[in-house]
């Protein structure tokens, strides 16, 4: 299993506070079955996105744990206009390490009126937006044919596995249910923060989403 979005890096964003966290987090995703996480630390007014700095910090994490999981770097891109601005011009600085896939989070308050137009320019640039969780989005997952509609439009969908468990309430995991049944769903993701409650475990989603949609389909979102 693969798991494009974890929050794995220490005292960077709201992730773990100490290396040693950080180890144990990764080393119960490598006990999930997971085999390669990309770390996602935030990039918004609250964080600082240093790609660099960044990098080195999942280099000096691999050196902890091994080989497994394989880590790589990428984003939990915040889509404001200032970030747009940036990602426009330097498209590799946000996506994921290797690819053109840009993890894209919106506020709980505000869902910008030009979000597919950004998404648009975006594609332009060679840069393909994952709308992360928008089950847990109070707006989002009241609207969720204008998700499908983004799908539409050439953009990924990626759901927290644990919104299937009904970690994040029953709105959360009917959203999570019905991107699912419309084939507006694509990659279920961790959003691993620690070892207690934002856990790194993706088998239990995967088996809950084989019971919605198939075991074959099931196998795909957990996999890249």
């Amino acid at each position: 299993m693969v798991d494009i979005h974890s929050h794995i890096l220490p005292e960077v964003d709201d992730g773990p506070k100490s290396w040693d966290v950080s180890v144990a987090i990764c080393r119960a995703a490598a006990a999930d079955g997971i085999t390669h996480m990309v770390a996602t630390p935030h990039a918004n007014d609250r964080y600082h996105y240093d790609r660099e700095y960044l990098q080195g910090l999942v280099d000096h994490l691999q050196t902890l744990i091994g080989d497994a999981p394989k880590l790589s770097l990428g984003c939990d891109f915040h889509l404001s206009y200032d970030n747009l601005q940036d990602a426009l011009a330097h498209p590799k600085r946000y996506v994921i390490e290797g690819t053109r896939y840009l993890l894209v989070e919106f506020s709980n308050y505000s869902v910008p009126q030009q979000t597919t137009e950004s998404f648009r320019k975006l594609g332009d640039c060679g840069i393909t937006p994952i709308i992360t969780h928008p089950e847990r989005n109070p707006i989002l997952r009241e609207s969720l044919q204008r998700v499908a509609e983004w799908v539409d439009q050439g953009c990924v969908v990626q759901i927290t596995g644990s919104a299937l468990t009904g970690f994040w309430g029953e709105r959360a995991r009917h959203a999570a249910e019905w991107l699912m049944e419309h084939q507006a769903a694509h990659v279920l993701a961790t959003d691993a923060h620690d070892t207690e409650k934002r856990v790194p475990i993706l088998s239990i989603a995967r088996d809950a989403a084989a019971e919605i949609c198939g075991a074959e389909i099931a196998e795909a979102t957990a996999f890249i």
